[in-house]
């Protein structure tokens, strides 16, 4: 819900550019900001007549990171894929001009719908959540289906190396992350487990999926999607901030986290699902059943009765799983160097923090896991 302005903007000077730039934009505007959106400022703008739209904006003052808070490319997607079969809201301007407002926005429309913080879905009948999972891996195939040239997005992002790429971004992020020392004990962070194994392991070009380069949203998961206020159906996807050209499997990796990390300790971590165990949650599918979803509508006419197709899949996703998770360990590796510089102070930060261990063991597992299938269809 929107709620009381925390990043306050200049209304008036964004009336007079409306006024100018998109008169269909009916003023004054009662502005309220979203309890959402913490990288990117979110407001919802409502007219008189009571229509709504929602602006995001770059954070106001120096940016920490140049790759972050690009409003740009989260409008240029959306916009691109209006005239597809993929569900965004529209696109109706994007200003560039710091002194409208301070900083780079987009408008977008309002989408009246539901968003489900919980991916088991709670307070739904068991059918309504299957169908509200089954449509939000349709939603990413169709994504995936995008060809980037068809809609303009050529030049997103490079066409191949995703994951070769990635590797080389997070071991050079990790290695500086360790090396971080506590401002009293001066203890470093300290290396991940299993760190220079899991770097032999991805490294390995023999085990690494099939280099792919499609449009990929960057963080897909439920909690990013809008659905119909009573239908089982996305109606939108949000926040692209992260969106470019990628390998395909990391969107579906992300999306089915839950389901692998279910079985962890949640007395080492946050944030865990216990209700994505076996039969634990009525109605909720099971990740093999999404998985073979998704390529039904990513490749039709792929049979699934080869046995080979099926096996390469399973263990390109457990190895693009292992990275997946991998990555979060590595994220929380983050926020314990931030807790030695004491940038981060909550108990909240600190278990996040310490549940990198608890991932990174995982994210080992997994890889052992992926290689065992890999040296098993090596003798088929």
């Amino acid at each position: 819900m929107a709620g009381r302005v925390r990043h306050p903007i200049d209304i008036r000077s964004l009336e007079r550019w409306l006024n100018k730039t998109v008169p269909e934009i009916e003023t004054p505007l009662d502005v309220h900001q979203f309890g959402f959106g913490q990288s990117n400022p979110t407001y919802q703008l409502t007219t008189p007549s009571g229509d709504r739209y929602v602006l995001r904006k770059k954070p106001p003052g120096k940016l920490v990171s140049k790759t972050a808070h690009k409003v740009e490319r989260e409008y240029r997607i959306i916009a691109a894929l209006s005239t597809t079969d993929v569900p965004v809201p529209r696109a109706y301007c994007l200003c560039e001009d710091d002194s409208v407002i301070g900083t780079p926005f987009y408008i977008m429309e309002f989408l009246d719908g539901r968003i489900f913080e919980d991916p088991v879905i709670p307070n739904v009948l068991p059918d309504h959540r299957r169908a509200i999972w089954a449509d939000a891996v349709r939603t990413l195939a169709k994504l995936h289906r995008i060809d980037p040239k068809s809609v303009g997005l050529e030049s997103f992002g490079r066409h191949d190396g995703f994951y070769n790429r990635q590797i080389a971004t997070w071991k050079q992020i990790c290695g500086a992350q360790a090396a971080v020392e506590d401002v009293d004990t001066k203890e470093q962070v300290g290396q991940l487990p299993f760190f220079e194994e899991l770097m032999a392991f991805f490294s390995d070009g023999k085990a690494q999926p099939a280099d792919k380069g499609t449009l990929i949203h960057g963080d897909f998961k439920i909690d990013n999607l809008v659905f119909h206020k009573t239908e089982p159906r996305v109606i939108g996807i949000l926040d692209w901030e992260m969106s470019t050209i990628g390998h395909p499997l990391s969107d579906l990796a992300n999306l089915l986290t839950p389901y692998y990390t279910a079985f962890l300790d949640p007395a080492r971590s946050v944030h865990l699902h216990p209700g994505f165990l076996p039969k634990a949650t009525r109605g909720l599918p099971s990740r093999e059943d999404l998985t073979e979803l998704y390529f039904a509508v990513l490749e039709p006419e792929a049979r699934e009765e080869d046995r080979a197709v099926v096996e390469t899949r399973r263990r390109e996703l457990q190895w693009a799983q292992a990275f997946s998770i991998f990555r979060l360990a590595a994220i929380c590796q983050g926020i314990a160097a931030r807790l030695a510089r004491r940038q981060a102070s909550s108990e909240q930060a600190k278990r996040h923090g310490d549940a990198r261990t608890l991932f990174a063991e995982f994210a080992w597992e997994l890889a052992q896991s992926s290689k065992g299938a890999e040296a098993k269809k090596s003798k088929l």
